[in-house]
């Protein structure tokens, strides 16, 4: 297949849903990077109470770990879903397990408890669009010769 048939094989849904995942991922990646480094002060200067923000900065860092893996994953995803690079499948998996171990951990750890169904609710939707973005990267490569 032509680069120019596989561009009018793909649905018209496809760059939008890509592009906004990429845009959803970068804002991750924005939400995280103040996270790697922060101490009680700068996470109480962000909204968080002080029991929220000792229990963040007290997080074991496999929960660190698995929050940067899944946003790095997702963005680094997305841009390889833009190049058409099989490649995305493996790396939204990647990055969707990573937030299913960062789910255990919010879990295990308190931080739902902490922070209530606010957190429970952006957890999960971090998920399902994880989710949704690997199902898009599977489909695509099932359908167009890449």
């Amino acid at each position: 297949m032509s680069e120019d048939n596989a561009h009018r094989a793909l649905p018209k849904w496809f760059w939008p849903v890509a592009i906004l995942g990429l845009a959803w991922n970068i804002f991750g990646i924005i939400q995280f990077l103040p996270t790697v480094q922060g101490s009680v002060g700068s996470l109480m200067s962000n909204g968080m109470t002080k029991e929220q923000a000792e229990l963040y900065v007290s997080l074991p860092s496999w929960m660190t770990v698995a929050f940067a893996t899944g946003v790095f994953g997702g963005a680094l995803g997305c841009l390889l879903l833009l190049l058409r690079s099989p490649w995305s499948r493996a790396v939204f998996a990647v990055s969707l397990a990573a937030y299913l171990v960062l789910y255990v951990g919010d879990i295990t750890q308190g931080v739902f408890q902490a922070f209530g169904m606010g957190q429970v609710i952006i957890l999960t939707t971090v998920v399902l669009i994880a989710a949704g973005l690997l199902w898009v990267s599977m489909r695509q490569f099932r359908r167009v010769s890449w």
